[in-house]
């Protein structure tokens, strides 16, 4: 759906390819037929930006973890079933790994039928392990923390473990792009913490203009990541005090350059910016997922909750000055990276693994 799949898939391809293997990343929504991809892409992406009460009330049946029996992915995952057992059986493949919760509905709904001939290795890039995410079918499964591999093996009997978020390596030293941010931030508004306001990469959030204008108004420099809401840009582009940005292509430069994330999704970016040692405090979560990572993020204790207003004035002034505060929060999101053997390698052993019982 959004962008933070696509960078995980691509940061996996390049691991691979880097010592001397192959990889296809593959859209599974495009292997869906008749246009279904598509569509449905288009109406998450409205429903998130202009219904989320929607968008809420599908996570709340589809997805949200707990409660009793309700409607699966799988149904509409295996109308995607025959185009992926063609591209496995045409490139050879020796495992698949879904990086996206349809994706993990499709393998394995055929693994569990005995119509994908190589296993399946399921990466959760989620803090939250929802119910999508959960196919008792899929031969292994690999987690952002030890908790929510244990809710893995618990719900799904699934074998399961960790691997800490997949980050490119650049994101862990400071990047050649900083120094061209910081110059850019000391000419918009000199002397004020620079903060990243992050809103995906569609561009979505919760009263966005009101974030940017209060920010600003209390000595702090907004750094807004609109991506491609070009009409989100326009209208904060026209706020005093605001540098409005659209795609990034130097997303580890600009962090390394920043004091403070500010972040609605606990996705992607987030992980991104605890990489590059940048504090992360939530605030208006977009709803479902978004609501439940950002909140599942705090209780780890590697970002903060900020309910209101001045909750988050109060966070940021903490984290974006020097000192213990800064530096705790720091250590305890470059905590999450510690149990760091490679989601490649993870995958391999895995998979290795699962041929070896055959």
């Amino acid at each position: 759906m959004g962008a933070g799949h696509d960078t995980v898939a691509a940061e996996l391809a390049r691991r691979i390819r880097e010592r001397g293997g192959d990889a296809l990343v593959v859209d599974v929504l495009a292997l869906l037929p008749y246009g279904l991809g598509a569509a449905l892409r288009l109406f998450y992406r409205g429903s998130v930006r202009h219904f989320p009460w929607a968008y809420a009330a599908l996570y709340r049946l589809f997805l949200r973890p707990g409660g009793g029996r309700r409607p699966s992915g799988t149904p509409l995952a295996r109308l995607a079933g025959a185009r992926l057992r063609e591209l496995a059986d045409r490139t050879g493949a020796e495992v698949v790994v879904p990086v996206f919760h349809l994706g993990a509905q499709l393998t394995g709904h055929l693994r569990a039928r005995g119509r994908l001939p190589v296993p399946s290795v399921v990466l959760v890039i989620d803090f939250v392990v929802h119910r999508q995410w959960l196919h008792p079918g899929n031969d292994h499964c690999l987690c952002l923390t030890q908790d929510a591999a244990r809710q893995v093996r618990r719900s799904t009997g699934t074998p399961a473990g960790t691997c800490g978020p997949v980050v490119a390596p650049e994101f862990f030293a400071d990047a050649p792009g900083a120094d061209e941010w910081r110059g850019l931030f000391a000419r918009h508004g000199p002397g004020r913490p620079p903060v990243v306001v992050s809103a995906g990469a569609w561009g979505v959030g919760s009263r966005l203009g009101a974030t940017v204008r209060l920010l600003s108004d209390h000595g702090f420099l907004p750094v807004v990541l609109c991506g491609d809401n070009a009409r989100l840009r326009r209208e904060l582009s026209g706020v005093p005090g605001v540098v409005a940005l659209g795609w990034v292509t130097d997303m580890p430069g600009l962090l390394h350059a920043a004091r403070a994330l500010v972040d609605n999704a606990a996705g992607q970016t987030a992980v991104q910016a605890l990489a590059a040692g940048l504090p992360v405090v939530g605030h208006r979560p977009i709803p479902g997922h978004g609501a439940d990572g950002v909140r599942r993020m705090a209780a780890l204790g590697v970002s903060e909750v900020a309910e209101d207003d001045v909750a988050l004035l109060g966070a940021l002034r903490r984290l974006t000055a020097p000192g213990p505060a800064r530096r705790e929060r720091i250590a305890a999101g470059r905590a999450l990276f510690r149990d760091d053997a490679d989601a490649v390698t993870r995958v391999t052993d895995a998979a290795d693994t699962l041929r070896a019982r055959r």
